[in-house]
């Protein structure tokens, strides 16, 4: 059955798109050549943790979404929007291998006049210098000319309820004017504000930009919240008098480490394709050291308060408190404390969880034993470390229960707990 709408990926970026889309009565398609993400949807159950309720898959297949694996269906649509997965790679190369699959599967079926727009976050020149190619040497067509292709990169941000599709602007950045109108007037359908580009490399460059603004902003609070401590000066109340300038300031916050799916890029690290590389981001490589050394100085930081209550961390019984990389949701997406419970296990300690979002959690393939009663598991820890603010948290109550507590989100009272 033909439908208006690809979408090509249902991961992080994919599933809120196609769930846009259904919402706004667009006849759509999820492709996906991994058999998961069908299985999991067809089941009414989302295969991304904390993309989408049961309630709203249910939702999205009553209101005709498709999920597939049948490549074949992306030979029916007018629109197909690319959300493939691009991690780094061991090198810290951005791993366009599913992009590349992606493209292979829609150009041997790409039609005329189809609009094919790009979502995953990549280096700049992608679209043109490595999407293009594989389009129209499957297809035969010529982008801009044949079809429209155009670069829109996904800026959600995952279990946010408030900000939505709906009300973030897209950026489109198309081949040719032409193309970047195609693309507006597809989102147009989705979203208050569409964000034209002047090309594709620029709305490529948009997606870096604020990802590495992020990352070298929380490397900037880290190093100071390390810096203060040493000097013992209170880090979470220079940001709390620092916040209240109403110019030139933007309050960033430290933490135990850095995750979610938006990575740092530097664009002028290894090539690709026909893009010629150029002079590294030297900060961005700076600040991603810094926040990669992050779980370590929280296990620097557990050790130390161990010691100073008469305890070693072998043998201590440590509780960590939110798994997760972001508050109030279930995605552990890069979150910093697989890696923290990972280095107290190799020191001897012995590791228990509570996460209200996440039931199982496990370590080098191993479960964690998880805590069903909060107060009792942090008055019998050794030590309790909290790594996740979720909101149904009583720190205030945890403070008074827990041993020892080490926060490292600054979000127990002052004085109620150590802090980062």
């Amino acid at each position: 059955m033909p439908a208006d709408l690809a979408v090509i990926g249902l991961g992080h970026l994919g599933l809120p798109l196609a769930q846009a889309a259904v919402t706004a009565g667009i006849d759509t398609v999820g492709y996906d050549p991994d058999p998961r993400p069908y299985t999991e949807l067809r089941a009414g159950r989302s295969p991304v943790e904390g993309a989408l309720t049961a309630s709203e898959v249910r939702r999205m297949l009553s209101g005709g979404f498709r999920p597939t694996t049948d490549a074949a269906e992306l030979g029916r649509v007018r629109t197909a929007v690319i959300c493939s997965p691009t991690p780094l790679g061991p090198d810290r190369a951005v791993d366009l291998t599913a992009l590349g699959d992606a493209a292979r599967a829609l150009a041997s079926r790409l039609r005329p006049h189809t609009t094919v727009l790009l979502e995953s976050a990549v280096p700049p020149g992608t679209t043109e210098t490595f999407l293009r190619p594989l389009l129209e040497e499957g297809s035969g067509l010529v982008a801009g000319r044949d079809f429209h292709l155009a670069c829109s990169p996904g800026r959600l941000d995952p279990g946010n309820r408030t900000r939505t599709l709906a009300n973030t602007p897209k950026v489109i950045g198309g081949l040719t004017p032409a193309c970047t109108e195609s693309a507006a007037a597809f989102y147009g359908r989705l979203t208050d504000k569409v964000v034209r580009a002047r090309g594709p490399r620029e709305a490529e460059m948009t997606k870096v930009l604020e990802t590495n603004f992020r990352h070298v902003n929380i490397a900037l609070v880290n190093e100071m919240a390390v810096l203060c401590h040493d000097l013992g000066v209170d880090f979470w109340d220079v940001i709390r008098c620092a916040e209240t300038k109403p110019f030139g300031f933007q309050p960033f916050r430290p933490g135990p480490g850095v995750g979610g799916h938006g990575v740092p890029v530097d664009p002028g690290g290894p090539p690709h394709g026909g893009r010629t590389s150029g002079p590294p981001l030297r900060m961005v490589s700076l600040a991603q050291e810094i926040n990669d050394r992050m779980p370590r100085y929280v296990i620097q930081r557990c050790a130390t308060l161990l010691n100073e209550h008469g305890k070693s961390v072998r043998g201590a019984r440590v509780l960590l408190l939110g798994v997760t990389y972001k508050p109030d949701t279930a995605d552990q997406e890069a979150a910093p404390a697989r890696e923290i419970a990972t280095r107290l296990m190799d020191m001897g300690a012995q590791i228990g969880y509570h996460d209200p979002h996440v039931l199982d959690w496990r370590v080098r393939e191993r479960p964690v034993p998880r805590a069903d009663s909060l107060y009792e598991a942090a008055a019998a820890a050794d030590l309790t470390v909290l790594l996740q603010q979720h909101r149904t948290y009583d720190l205030q109550g945890l403070a008074v229960k827990a041993q020892l507590l080490l926060d490292t989100r600054g979000a127990t009272p002052a004085g109620a707990a150590h802090r980062l």
